[in-house]
């Protein structure tokens, strides 16, 4: 099966290297809701669209759970992208209380949907 390149998730859609994650948590706003926190700021070079990293504490789980998370918002933000508020994004994971699985899935879409329009509100 061959994804449309708006379906991908992109190097040009992620956060990358140390030097842009402490941008975002150094101008950060941040809103937490189901286990999750969303850090936002505005692009760095003020173009339209939406990045956004990901940060798995070790608290959440051993590695297989901390990879499983990471491709869960991975998905979970290549089908709400369109939806999101032009910005970078930091998406931390606090617990692992949402349940796998499509309930899960549509769970976690929705945070991030609410969280990143909460923060564009107080931008």
């Amino acid at each position: 099966m061959v994804m449309a390149s708006d379906e991908t998730f992109s190097r040009a859609a992620r956060l990358r290297g140390q030097a842009e994650f402490a941008r975002v948590f150094e101008r950060r706003r941040s809103a937490a809701a189901d286990g999750l926190v969303v850090h936002a700021c505005p692009n760095e070079s003020g173009a339209e669209g939406v990045r956004v990293g990901l940060s798995v504490s070790r608290r959440v789980g051993n590695a297989v759970v901390r990879n499983r998370w990471k491709r869960r918002l991975r998905e979970a933000f290549r089908r709400v992208r369109t939806r999101l508020p032009a910005g970078d994004y930091v998406v931390v994971v606090k617990t692992s209380r949402v349940p796998m699985g499509a309930e899960g899935a549509r769970r976690v879409e929705e945070t991030l949907v609410e969280l990143a329009t909460r923060l564009a509100r107080r931008r």
